[in-house]
């Protein structure tokens, strides 16, 4: 039981010592790409820079414990930051104790919402974000993100800094206000990080980050007007309860859901990505439990909101972990960090923290997508439509609600409009088909056979009824009607009492009704509501032959 609950009981005592080298070399480049993602994120999340080597810390191992992925590389993701500020910054002012303090009881609630979720196994909450809203959400948030950070860029304090439109507005306004020696920071960093990524064995962020320090230390650039990361503390993060509060908690709960949801989305598609070349099994509700607990153990160490990221994950997969104990490694090499290295940081330009943001999203924006889905079924290329224009124009929050109500209408006004079809038969083939994919179907014209590809609910009877009867006149010599159920798969009370109503009203003139196959669960359904005792043998023809033959056809 409790290896179940706690994986690492499983996998520690059996550990091979040939995985040790693997997941050292992994742990090392991990730690070495996170150390200036996690001070670029907590920045994008309008946090001091140590807070993002906070959340890289016990959050990692707490997950190593209890997830079920051998290589997901859990720690600050640029998503999860920008919904922070999103969320938080309407209560309190970026960077405040106040800020930091509703970080940290947002962190506890993403925990425990995702806690929860797995303890009661409701992982498939999260089907409710179709593909369709994550890409077309990603994307806008990427050019959010992408130019929130503009600002640090620049060296100018845009004030407008939720909205794309407005922050481009201000920055073309304040365009004499621009530091020369800060762009150009930032823009040879963004040209070095692009530039090293054709060399993967080399750790760009590091480089960057390592030369821009030892430039604006010797050159003393600071003394330019170039903004700098300043005193990072030294130690780990001390222990603290998150303050509750209930009005603060009612007012995270929106944006607390959302983050949650998001991050599980990027875990679980990057685990079982990753699983399935390893060929292991990812349990998602477990992952759930890890996530969140890795959530909850962060909010008393002062962290903020920690997920699965993408690229880590993905290099840290590539650098060879074979077991968690690499995540365990690069925890502990960034504890080291804040125990002894954080005055390196010192002279860390805000610019190449910018830099590394904009580089890391740019790969979010994800336009083939929206043309493949346009080019599959149009309705999923509006949804990611709508979600982009949502999200750019009105924000975050609102964005994805948006995408996530459209998407739901899509699929309510989908079902309210399932697929029939009229059946002929293929002679050469034995087999029934759609007359209008086959013309050349044979069909009785005494004998109309129907069929429904959808489960039956109250709101798609009037539709089915609709075609059905508008069949039944243009066939006046039909004398019995056979319904194939085999593509139904369940049907309510409502469409079984609305499905009598149809038998009558098409079925003026004598008209039978003949069922073929009717599958358990509905059957069971119609028991129920006595059908078996009002239509009798009419529901139990396992094939249309079965009732062709019935009817002596």
């Amino acid at each position: 039981m409790f290896k179940k609950f706690i994986p690492a009981l499983e996998w520690i005592p059996n550990y091979q010592r040939t995985d040790l080298r693997g997941d050292m070399s992994a742990g090392l480049i991990v730690a070495v790409m996170l150390i200036p993602q996690g001070m670029a994120y907590a920045m994008l999340a309008g946090l001091p820079p140590v807070i993002g080597l906070y959340a890289s810390t016990i959050p990692i191992i707490v997950y190593a414990l209890f997830g079920t992925s051998r290589q997901l590389a859990v720690g600050p993701v640029a998503m999860d930051s920008l919904l922070v500020l999103a969320g938080v910054s309407v209560l309190a002012e970026p960077g405040t104790a106040e800020y930091i303090s509703l970080t940290l009881l947002l962190m506890l609630m993403v925990g425990l919402i995702l806690f929860l979720m797995g303890l009661f196994r409701l992982g498939f909450l999260v089907n409710f974000l179709s593909n369709a809203v994550i890409s077309g959400f990603t994307s806008a948030a990427a050019i959010t993100i992408g130019l929130s950070q503009l600002k640090h860029l620049i060296g100018v304090n845009i004030l407008a800094d939720q909205n794309v439109f407005t922050i481009v507005w201000e920055a073309i306004v304040r365009v004499v206000e621009i530091n020369i020696v800060t762009l150009a920071i930032g823009l040879i960093s963004i040209f070095l990080l692009i530039g090293l990524k054709r060399l993967p064995k080399i750790p760009a962020p590091l480089v960057v980050v390592t030369l821009s320090i030892l430039v604006v230390l010797f050159l003393r650039l600071d003394e330019l007007g170039v903004k700098i990361v300043g005193e990072v503390p030294r130690g780990l993060p001390a222990f603290s309860l998150p303050v509750l509060s209930l009005s603060s908690a009612v007012s995270l709960l929106p944006i607390a859901l959302t983050i949650s949801f998001i991050a599980f989305m990027e875990a679980i598609s990057v685990s079982k990505a990753i699983a399935a070349k390893e060929k292991y099994k990812i349990v998602p509700n477990q992952e759930l439990v890890g996530i969140g607990l890795a959530n909850v153990a962060g909010s008393f160490f002062s962290a903020y909101p920690v997920t699965g990221g993408f690229s880590r994950s993905a290099v840290n997969y590539q650098a060879g972990a074979r077991t968690p104990l690499a995540s365990l490694i690069t925890a502990a090499l960034i504890i080291l960090t804040l125990l002894f290295f954080t005055g390196l940081f010192y002279y860390l330009p805000n610019a190449v923290l910018a830099a590394i943001i904009m580089v890391a999203v740019y790969k979010l924006i994800d336009v083939k997508e929206a043309k493949r889905l346009f080019r599959i079924r149009k309705a999923d290329g509006w949804t990611w439509v709508v979600t982009f224009i949502a999200t750019l124009v009105l924000g975050i929050k609102v964005g994805i609600l948006i995408g996530i109500a459209f998407s739901l209408l899509v699929f309510i006004a989908r079902s309210a409009y399932p697929h029939v079809a009229e059946l002929g038969y293929l002679t050469e083939d034995h087999v029934f088909r759609n007359i209008n994919r086959y013309p050349e179907a044979k069909v009785d014209p005494e004998v109309i056979i129907f069929r429904t590809d959808a489960s039956l609910y109250f709101a798609n009877m009037t539709f089915l009824e609709d075609k059905l009867c508008e069949r039944v006149g243009e066939k006046p010599e039909t004398k019995w009607i056979i319904l194939d159920f085999s593509g139904v798969n369940s049907i309510d009370a409502v469409a079984i009492h609305s499905l009598e109503e149809v038998m009558e009203s098409c079925g003026k003139g004598g008209i039978e009704f003949l069922f073929a196959g009717i599958k358990g669960p509905v059957m069971d359904l119609m028991k129920k509501a006595d059908w078996d005792k009002k239509y009798g043998d009419n529901l139990n023809y396992l094939f249309i032959n079965q009732a062709l033959k019935a009817i002596g056809k």
